[in-house]
């Protein structure tokens, strides 16, 4: 099964674990299969297990993040709670989303990719997942993007509708969702029109073949790149200023609904271990 507004496959959920699934590959691990595989459907995420979920609301102690790269993994997700000591089921409801799209982060991660990051689209249309964290599990992911650190890569924003639309399937629409918007902003199309992440390797591909610095830098086939990144956080950092010394990036559109927060649940919560991404 394939969503065609975004050319990746999603898994059918009609096993139990991530491995019978055919999602129990992280990004991490393999960051040429960024963003990773997505699951079909809604589904509960205990531990190495993707279950059938009741219900798509959950409120109270929970708030909905949207994912809109690899924290659509499960195997990724997995990970991050696993590093960090933290248990519990994540629910994860598919929406339909409008008023966003999926942007490239400008910024190199020293997972060996370049990251998703959602920029402002009215037009745009896409189905993305909304994870329901608690306190604990929201504080994990903040960490994991940075958004502890006052130079960290992403902060967590609170997109309200009608701005951002996320529809469930039962028909309900939230009244906002969280979402981590890159501060350094995204990668623009050469037109200055924010491009659209079409997968890793593709967008690695593409982004050699136009710089002769990145190649010089990173290697000259996706291959090398991702290598290269992964073992020298340095020069993760080099390739990020590159994007910003040649004016490659813009403005996502969503930076107005940034603001300054601890992890966790608003006004709670604390610095966790050094972000990843």
């Amino acid at each position: 099964m394939t969503d065609r507004t975004r050319g990746e496959p999603y898994r059918s959920t009609t096993g139990r674990t991530l491995a019978e699934l055919g999602l129990d590959e992280a990004p991490r691990d393999r960051p040429l299969a960024y963003p990773g595989v997505w699951p079909a459907d809604s589904g509960l995420l205990d531990g190495d297990r993707l279950l059938p979920l009741e219900r798509l609301v959950h409120d109270g102690d929970r708030v909905p993040v949207l994912a809109v790269g690899s924290n659509a993994s499960p195997a990724q997700l997995r990970n991050k709670m696993a590093e960090s000591g933290t248990t519990g089921p994540i629910p994860m409801v598919r929406a339909r989303v409008t008023g966003l799209d999926v942007g490239v982060s400008a910024h190199v991660s020293r997972l060996g990719y370049v990251s998703a990051s959602p920029v402002a689209s009215p037009s745009a249309v896409r189905e993305l997942f909304v994870l329901w964290l608690d306190g604990r599990q929201l504080e994990v992911i903040d960490a994991s993007e940075g958004v502890p650190l006052p130079h960290g890569n992403f902060g967590r924003a609170w997109l309200p509708a009608p701005a951002v639309r996320a529809t469930l399937a039962d028909g309900t629409t939230l009244p906002g969702v969280h979402a981590y918007v890159n501060r350094h902003g995204v990668l623009h199309d050469g037109t200055g029109t924010p491009r659209r992440h079409p997968g890793e390797r593709a967008l690695l591909t593409e982004l050699l073949t136009e710089s002769a610095e990145l190649r010089e830098l990173f290697g000259a086939t996706p291959e090398q790149f991702c290598a290269r990144a992964r073992a020298d956080s340095a020069l993760c950092g080099r390739g990020t200023r590159l994007f910003a010394e040649r004016k490659w990036a813009v403005a996502s559109g969503l930076e107005r609904y940034v603001r300054a927060q601890q992890t966790g649940s608003p006004g709670s919560g604390s610095s966790l271990v050094p972000p990843l991404m």
